[in-house]
């Protein structure tokens, strides 16, 4: 009689399927990850965009001199965003004393948590006594095309 070592194709099986269900789980928790990583830095850059502004334009009593171009290059850095959209400076229409800061390329998920999340320096916030995050936006675009805007200033 003779006794054959081995593995069955039920366990083989068994193997495959405990790795298909690690496989995902790491997948998610990679996107998780990449998705906060993405959002930090928009954090990041957008903190980055305002000091600047407010060190290059403080000496004026308004903003109407924001030129993109010259802001981005002043502070070093490219208007670029994460999502593969640009940041964009706008001086208010309503308000010379106030600029906004467009973030652009957002997908829906993205854009809502921005527009929700508490912009703590800025006018929205400020004015609502930290009951709201101090952003706009419209996230119901296609993917890619969602739009917020932070107001600044006075």
């Amino acid at each position: 009689m003779r006794y054959e070592s081995g593995r069955s194709m039920i366990e083989m099986l068994g193997v495959l399927a405990i790795m298909g269900v690690i496989t995902v789980a790491a997948i998610t928790m990679i996107s998780t990850a990449m998705r906060t990583q993405k959002r930090n830095t928009v954090n990041d850059e957008v903190v980055q965009i305002v000091t600047g502004v407010r060190q290059l334009l403080g000496e004026y009593d308004d903003f109407s001199h924001i030129n993109n171009a010259t802001i981005f290059g002043a502070i070093g850095m490219s208007p670029k965003n994460p999502y593969g959209g640009a940041y964009e400076l706008l001086v208010d229409p309503t308000n010379s004393r106030q600029f906004i800061l467009s973030i652009t390329g957002l997908n829906e998920s993205d854009c809502q948590y921005l527009v929700t999340k508490a912009w703590s320096d800025s006018v929205g916030y400020q004015m609502s006594g930290g009951r709201q995050g101090g952003a706009s936006g419209n996230c119901n675009a296609a993917p890619g095309k969602n739009v917020v805007k932070i107001t600044y200033g006075e």
